[in-house]
């Protein structure tokens, strides 16, 4: 490791990166790589009362889809992605790039192929209430009336509530 990695590692503040591609939110409203795995909210192609908290885990490529209220979904069948799986790979493509998604899952994606292409994992529950919850966080963003205030929940963030 060289002093740029640990310089990184030692800083308090964490690194915004603009998505690389404009991602389509109304299918998969929230995306990120956290806790080990690729994971996010995906709504429903049928209920739009009803959303999908999907993940992959890194390295063993566990796959994990359940709706907001913790009904598994039925389009998860033995190692084979679902459709909200395969949606949530590819906006979270869209936004991290392919390679950094690829790298972080531990997943070696052959050229002009796709991610979802190349995952081969098993069904793994993984815990979704806190990844819902994180969603939900954001969306109350979203609902907050416009202000120069500090957001206490914000201030670990550079920038944030900070006077100029």
């Amino acid at each position: 490791m060289d002093s740029s990695d640990e310089a990184w590692r030692l800083d308090p503040l964490a690194r915004v990166l603009p998505a690389v591609r404009p991602r389509k939110l109304a299918k998969v409203p929230f995306v990120e790589l956290a806790e080990g795995r690729l994971q996010g909210v995906v709504s429903s192609g049928s209920d739009i009362e009803r959303v999908y908290v999907s993940s992959i885990t890194a390295g063993s490529h566990g796959l994990s889809c359940s709706t907001n209220n913790n009904r598994p979904c039925g389009g998860l069948n033995g190692g084979s992605l679902c459709k909200h799986l395969q949606s949530l790979a590819e906006e979270a493509v869209q936004q991290y790039g392919l390679d950094r998604v690829a790298r972080y899952l531990k997943v070696e994606v052959p050229e002009g192929s796709s991610l979802a292409a190349a995952l081969s994992g098993s069904r793994d529950p993984a815990p979704a209430a806190a990844v819902f919850s994180r969603f939900l966080r954001h969306l109350a963003y979203l609902e907050a009336p416009a202000s120069t205030a500090a957001e206490p929940e914000m201030q670990w963030f550079r920038g944030a509530g900070a006077v100029v």
